[in-house]
């Protein structure tokens, strides 16, 4: 299902490594992070249901370039190389507005797999 409402502004904030979404009724600060361990990419979220790969020493990851793939998603240049995921409008808006429990759920999980981040 593709949204055919993208961001009204998209800006890139690469000194706090972060992607601010713009909507007409709210703007959301994402992490570079955040959207990496996201990816909707085969490398991360696999090949079905249950064969997402945790995704780990990512804290310092940032991005370097985004660019718009037609009127249905952004591809995002991640500076560890990793840039196969197209982030469709849909998706982004709902990694805005899922931000806080999505991030917990990786945060739990990485904590179930013994995982500490690194400050």
């Amino acid at each position: 299902m593709a949204n055919q409402n993208p961001p009204t502004e998209i800006t890139l904030h690469k000194q706090s490594k972060c992607l601010e979404l713009r909507y007409e009724d709210k703007a959301y600060t994402l992490p570079a992070e955040y959207l990496r361990v996201s990816s909707p990419s085969a490398e991360v979220q696999g090949h079905g249901p249950g064969q997402q790969t945790l995704q780990v020493h990512k804290e310092h990851v940032a991005i370097d370039q985004i660019a718009p793939v037609g009127h249905y998603a952004l591809k995002i240049f991640f500076d560890d190389g990793h840039d196969s995921g197209l982030f469709t409008w849909d998706y982004l808006y709902q990694l805005s507005t899922e931000y806080k429990e999505r991030w917990q759920h990786y945060i739990d999980k990485l904590s179930q797999a013994g995982y500490q981040r690194q400050p």
